[in-house]
């Protein structure tokens, strides 16, 4: 597919495997000997993410296992036979879980209510579990830059916390290691690669068109800011990478009587 793309959507396809190189390499992302759960949701970050590590994959750098996981949620007019359609195109090992935790969540929260944060919770647990199953060594996720931004300002915002996404953690029972491939992505550019790539989008209708949620607030800002001062999430981001726990003002990270780091310095 390559060969049919212009010099720039070349550039652009080499500047999204470069970026996933680099995550992988700085922060370990992959070894030899690991199996990744490759968690597909329908949309184009998990899209862009599988493409990029099936590539990884072909080049023999590291000898890894790909296993793409779709949990099917069971929400009303869910076309069931895209993902295994495509899947089976690409030739890539898969397995579909099925789950109605649609109805949880519809049931657990009135009209209105934000369903996010409990429907995030189910799927976790319910990938979790599909993971000891299989065997897996790491879950791949397809968090972006931008995604990771967002949730910096929305926790700094609206929790009180400076926090993020890592790129790479272990789970708080300690069985998952959870990595996310796309860290050094920008959102943008995913957006005009899954459009080259014509992958077979399945919309999120559960969570996707409910209003006034605060992540769509923080992107919204995010875009004005990007309008007015070119570059700001780029910054953002890189003062992620680029703290100073001595010019904050955190007692457990940091001893302000003996002015030295704390151990551990990453709190859970």
């Amino acid at each position: 597919m390559t060969a049919e793309f212009t010099p720039e959507q070349v550039k652009l396809q080499k500047r999204l495997h470069r970026n996933v190189w680099k995550a992988i390499d700085d922060y370990k992302l992959i070894e030899d000997g690991d199996k990744v759960m490759v968690c597909l949701s329908g949309g184009k970050d998990s899209y862009t993410m599988l493409d990029i590590l099936m590539h990884i994959q072909s080049t023999k750098k590291y000898d890894f296992e790909i296993i793409a996981v779709n949990l099917d949620q069971k929400q009303p007019g869910f076309p069931e036979h895209i993902l295994p359609e495509y899947l089976e195109q690409v030739g890539v090992n898969y397995k579909i879980l099925n789950k109605d935790t649609y109805s949880i969540v519809t049931e657990k929260l009135g009209e209105g209510k934000t369903m996010c944060s409990l429907c995030s919770r189910l799927r976790r647990g319910t990938l979790y579990t599909a993971a000891e199953e299989l065997g897996v060594t790491k879950i791949a996720l397809g968090h972006h830059r931008d995604d990771i931004v967002e949730t910096f300002l929305l926790n700094m915002f609206f929790s009180g916390k400076l926090e993020a996404m890592p790129p790479i953690y272990k789970t708080d029972d300690q069985k998952h290691v959870v990595i996310r491939p796309l860290a050094y992505c920008k959102e943008s550019d995913i957006e005009v690669f899954s459009e080259l790539r014509a992958y077979p989008i399945i919309p999120c209708n559960l969570c996707g068109s409910q209003p006034k949620l605060q992540r769509k607030m923080v992107k919204s800002m995010l875009r004005e800011w990007e309008e007015n001062y070119p570059d700001r999430t780029e910054i953002i981001f890189n003062s992620i990478k680029n703290v100073s726990p001595s010019h904050l003002m955190d007692k457990e990270l940091y001893d302000y009587e003996l002015f030295k780091m704390i151990e551990p310095p990453i709190k859970s």
